[in-house]
């Protein structure tokens, strides 16, 4: 027989003896917070095996919008609320924030987590909105969705000395999440380095831990969170991720003769090279010995008051960024034996690339796709996590702990008088807290989901 302790669930026409049956597929509905330009919503889709489906978009930054809607040209004029989520949290009902949601995925600002930034933590003026955001979930009551997925930089982790994250990870729990933390680096998909932060906070806890230490997608960084026991966290078993790549950067560079290539005049790229140290010199000569074109990325810095230009020395990309929070654009460098240096601003067909969009629909204005690419999350990173995390947590594909303790997802004051009924698996009581249930009758606009126990009837 089954583990008592777990929960394997199966599709509503599974077999009368129990035994799990294929899942139908059907669209997960999402809705995206902090949307920019729509890439969390481009690796959702994009995901095998499972069905993404993004019905709801919004963020308060025109340019993105615009950019987004310009790719996304079937969505209805409504699927990108235009909104500032500090109003959006003040009235969900005027901004339409749908109440049948599977997944919300929020990449809020990361600019007061960042060490571009000035590292004001979740109080600053950017990263606060972490709590708005928070605020949303809490109006929805019974009907958050059953799975949150929260991306940021991974200074995210070490903010105030560990001390943000973890109110953050608090605050999901007193929402009825159980939070995994782990990192995924851009880099094991396209030839950028993009390490990013991702909170998977969920109304289910899995059963199959996975409870090594120091791994690839949970470093020791992560334990001072992970291990906290007054927070209630989890470390789901999942896959290895795609080892992190050592080059491919040139591959992606575009030709002489497409858009947006120009490179610098004599004078500016005479500058450049004036601002280079005896280290990055030498790097470019090293670079020049092997005879043919190489292409490297390169970063605007000020060190010891002075502006530096610094050259990567592998065939990767730096992390694209935008002119905020004291950044820099990036540059790209061709270095060829025998051949004057040349230097120009890397394109925003590069910028796409380098996100896994190489065929997003670009605006005509250059800075406008900086910006968008800039502040985006890895279209590749976003496809992983939805099939190897987010899809099989929805679908419950993972085996899921029987929680019988009570958690409080609701307030009796949201419950019509005397009533009792299940949400994501959660058997609502009358007081309004909540335990999981090992059948969830809840519908989500007359969408009946039913889930047995399987292997119920095994012996």
């Amino acid at each position: 027989m089954p583990d008592e302790s777990t929960v394997a669930m199966t599709s509503p026409d599974a077999s009368e003896t129990g035994r799990p049956s294929e899942v139908t597929p059907r669209p997960y509905s999402v809705a995206e917070f902090f949307a920019g330009i729509g890439l969390a919503r481009k690796g959702l889709e994009a995901a095998d095996k499972v069905s993404f489906q993004v019905v709801w978009a919004n963020d308060l930054d025109e340019g993105k919008a615009k950019t987004y809607r310009g790719h996304f040209e079937s969505d209805a004029p409504e699927h990108y609320i235009l909104a500032d989520i500090r109003d959006v949290a003040k009235d969900i009902d005027r901004f339409s924030v749908p109440r049948d949601l599977d997944l919300a995925w929020a990449s809020f600002p990361c600019t007061d987590l960042s060490l571009a930034g000035g590292r004001e933590g979740l109080k600053g003026k950017h990263s606060v909105t972490f709590w708005h955001f928070a605020d949303v979930l809490d109006s929805l009551g019974g009907n958050r969705p059953p799975v949150v997925a929260l991306e940021n930089v991974n200074g995210f982790a070490t903010s105030h000395g560990g001390k943000d994250i973890k109110v953050a990870v608090r605050k999901l729990n007193k929402l009825g999440y159980c939070v995994d933390v782990l990192t995924l680096d851009a880099r094991r998909f396209v030839p950028q380095s993009r390490p990013r932060l991702f909170l998977i906070a969920s109304l289910y806890e899995v059963a199959d831990k996975d409870d090594r230490r120091n791994t690839e997608l949970r470093p020791n960084w992560l334990n001072p969170v992970l291990d906290d026991p007054s927070l209630r966290t989890q470390r789901a078993l999942l896959p290895s991720p795609p080892e992190l790549l050592t080059c491919g950067w040139s591959s992606l560079v575009d030709a002489d003769t497409a858009p947006g290539v120009e490179w610098w005049d004599e004078a500016r790229t005479k500058k450049f090279q004036s601002e280079l140290s005896e280290v990055q010199r030498a790097r470019v000569e090293a670079l020049s010995e092997t005879g043919r074109a190489k292409y490297r990325t390169a970063y605007r810095r000020t060190r010891d008051g002075k502006p530096a230009w610094e050259i990567r020395a592998d065939d990767i990309a730096g992390c694209l960024r935008t002119a905020r929070g004291g950044s820099s654009k990036q540059a790209v460098v061709r270095i060829e034996k025998g051949k004057p240096l040349q230097v120009r601003w890397m394109t925003a067909s590069e910028y796409a690339k380098l996100m896994g969009a190489g065929d997003y629909v670009l605006p005509s204005n250059r800075n406008q796709s900086i910006m968008g690419f800039g502040d985006a999350v890895c279209v590749d990173a976003v496809k992983w996590l939805g099939e190897n995390y987010l899809g099989p947590l929805l679908s419950q594909q993972f085996r899921l702990v029987e929680r019988r303790q009570t958690i409080p997802v609701i307030s009796p004051q949201e419950l019509p008088t005397n009533a009792v009924g299940s949400f994501a698996g959660l058997l609502i009581e009358k007081d309004g807290t909540a335990q999981p249930s090992l059948l969830d009758k809840s519908e989500s606009n007359g969408r009946k989901r039913s889930r047995k126990l399987a292997g119920a009837q095994q012996s």
